[in-house]
């Protein structure tokens, strides 16, 4: 188990060094640099930091990973303060949503509470949580908060592996996870 840990860990920090971050795919955003802080009202839209979930970064992530010849078709929405980008794939949907909290402090009260409510959820411990808090779900899911924000990439409506490689469906959630905190962390 150790070992899987360590490979992840290792796949997700060769991804952020070999890979920069492009701006959310919006043609209202362009390509200003992102601003990480939430949005002040749900009215307001989801910010450009959470648009990313759905920019090419995670597509070409995903591509690469999956060995697809193009990017996957999306449906993003907008909806109680949480922006979520489903990725349709031909073995099913991967979801990856953004809860936008007011701040740091409900962000994680968030989290806590989700973590609670999952089932199966185990704390990701030591390096491969990035300094974050982090779990993952025996189902294909990892979350993880930062600042004021909760990403979620949920792989459980696909097989339990999955493309050429047949990489698990909670180390692909995990290599999408930590390619989006990047992201955030480039942009900040």
């Amino acid at each position: 188990m150790k070992n899987r840990k360590y490979t992840l860990v290792t796949l997700g920090i060769v991804s952020l060094l070999l890979t920069g971050c492009a701006a959310a795919a919006n043609p209202g955003v362009g390509n200003s640099q992102p601003s990480l802080t939430a949005t002040p009202t749900a009215s307001a839209g989801p910010s450009e930091a959470s648009l990313m979930v759905c920019g090419d970064q995670p597509k070409d992530r995903l591509k690469a990973i999956l060995d697809l010849e193009t990017a996957p078709h999306t449906v993003n929405d907008w909806a109680n303060s949480t922006f979520t980008c489903t990725y349709h794939l031909e073995q099913g949907a991967l979801i990856i949503s953004v809860k936008e909290a007011a701040d740091q402090a409900s962000a994680l009260t968030y989290f806590d509470v989700e973590q609670a409510l999952a089932k199966d959820a185990k704390a990701i411990e030591g390096l491969a949580n990035l300094g974050f808090p982090a779990y993952e779900t025996a189902d294909g899911s990892s979350v993880f908060q930062k600042d004021s924000f909760v990403l979620k990439v949920d792989a459980s409506h696909l097989p339990a592996t999955i493309g050429p490689d047949n990489i698990t469906r909670n180390a692909l959630a995990y290599q999408l996870s930590t390619t989006i905190l990047a992201c955030w962390v480039e942009h900040h």
